[in-house]
């Protein structure tokens, strides 16, 4: 499994995931109306126009999902026994339809499970920049993870 065991994912272990991905209207559209979110700021061009962005912005749980799912293949697939969850989310910048982005993994803290001997708790720092390299999103994700089988 390319997912990393829990012993690999020592405090300060980090990557810069190599997928990028340039954001499009489909992936807007099929996220705010997958969730059921009318707001006109995601899906209504003439509305947006007249916002202070001046056009559509991306549904914030779109980037909020990319920036954990491109994390998967460098971090938890294959590895993971479940996520525990996630805080600190924040999005600090909008990202628009075009916009490129990017998304970055650190470990900041791990321990031993308590409960279950054959896995270990991690928390990471997910980040995800745009083109610019401007941050556009971040969050914390507690995650269960398997050890390295004996």
């Amino acid at each position: 499994m390319p997912g990393q065991f829990y012993e690999d994912l020592v405090e300060g272990w980090q990557v810069a995931h190599a997928i990028r991905r340039t954001v499009t209207d489909t992936d807007n559209v099929l996220i705010t109306t997958l969730t059921h979110n009318p707001q006109p700021l995601h899906l209504d061009a003439e509305y947006a126009a007249k916002t202070e962005f001046g056009r559509v912005v991306v549904n914030s749980i779109f980037t909020f999902g990319l920036m954990v799912g491109v994390s998967v293949g460098d971090t938890t697939l294959g590895t993971l026994v479940a996520n525990l969850g996630f805080d600190a989310v924040k999005f600090p910048r909008p990202v628009f339809i075009g916009d490129t982005l990017r998304c970055e993994t650190r470990v900041v803290e791990r321990r031993e499970s308590r409960s279950r001997p054959d896995a270990g708790i991690v928390t990471f720092a997910h980040r995800c920049l745009n083109q610019r390299d401007e941050e556009v999103a971040s969050c914390r994700r507690t995650a269960l993870m398997q050890r390295r089988p004996a």
